[in-house]
């Protein structure tokens, strides 16, 4: 499978007109195809398996660097997969691609690789750390998208505990960004998490909640008593109403 008759999978599948619907959609100056993220999976799927590593690696690679919005995804989809040896340079391929990202559906496809690869080796957490304050605000975004995995564990263990306890000193770090994205991430994140470790999320909420814009703060809580948010949170001033 070479890069030309990748493109050419892709090409083949496409529709005009649902390339300019994903055109106006995302706003992002760059070709569209106009083909769907299910088509796209089977495709890299299939791919996948009768790649090497290093193939399927140097395929996600040039998918990448044709800027074109289908053929990223693809390459974010080859990279998605639970079990790796030896995966460093999967994991430096996507770290790569963090400081360009410009939208949050490629962001999004990246980050779902790039999570397999952390909850693997977690010292790559210091990487994402320097993430925090990029001035790209989708690598900011990263940091939290990428992690994601340590919210949804109900036992989890004491490395576990201390990076879930890692990116929420991140949280806190964020809460003055009042950027949709960036806010929504947060929000995103102790949701998440609140399914699974409420006290720990109602904590965080209860100290750092009033800091973040009211509809964030809202979805953030959602699953968690009212009463207990109110109870433990300081009266909102208005400041962070959107």
């Amino acid at each position: 499978m070479t890069l030309q008759d990748a493109l050419a999978a892709l090409e083949a599948l496409g529709n005009p007109e649902k390339a300019d619907e994903a055109a106006a959609y995302h706003k992002v100056a760059r070709r569209y195809l106009g083909v769907s993220v299910p088509q796209i999976t089977d495709l890299a799927t299939a791919w996948r398996a009768e790649l090497t590593l290093p193939a399927r690696v140097a395929l996600a690679a040039g998918l990448w660097d044709s800027d074109i919005h289908e053929a990223k995804v693809a390459a974010a989809k080859l990279l998605t997969q639970a079990r790796i040896a030896q995966d460093d340079i999967v994991w430096n391929l996507i770290a790569s691609w963090v400081p360009g990202f410009d939208a949050w559906a490629l962001a999004d496809h990246a980050s779902a690789a790039g999570a397999r690869r952390l909850m693997v080796d977690p010292t790559r957490l210091d990487q994402l750390e320097t993430w925090t304050t990029h001035p790209n605000m989708w690598a900011r975004r990263a940091a939290l998208v990428m992690t994601l995995g340590w919210t949804k564990q109900n036992f989890p263990k004491p490395a576990d505990l201390a990076a879930r306890a890692r990116v929420l000193g991140w949280c806190a770090l964020y809460v003055t960004d009042k950027d949709w994205f960036i806010q929504k991430a947060i929000a995103w994140w102790l949701r998440e998490l609140s399914k699974h470790a409420p006290d720990t999320a109602g904590l965080w909420l209860a100290e750092h909640g009033p800091h973040m814009k009211t509809w964030a703060r809202k979805e953030a809580s959602k699953y968690l008593a009212d009463e207990e948010i109110a109870a433990e949170s300081p009266p909102d001033t208005g400041e962070n109403v959107e």
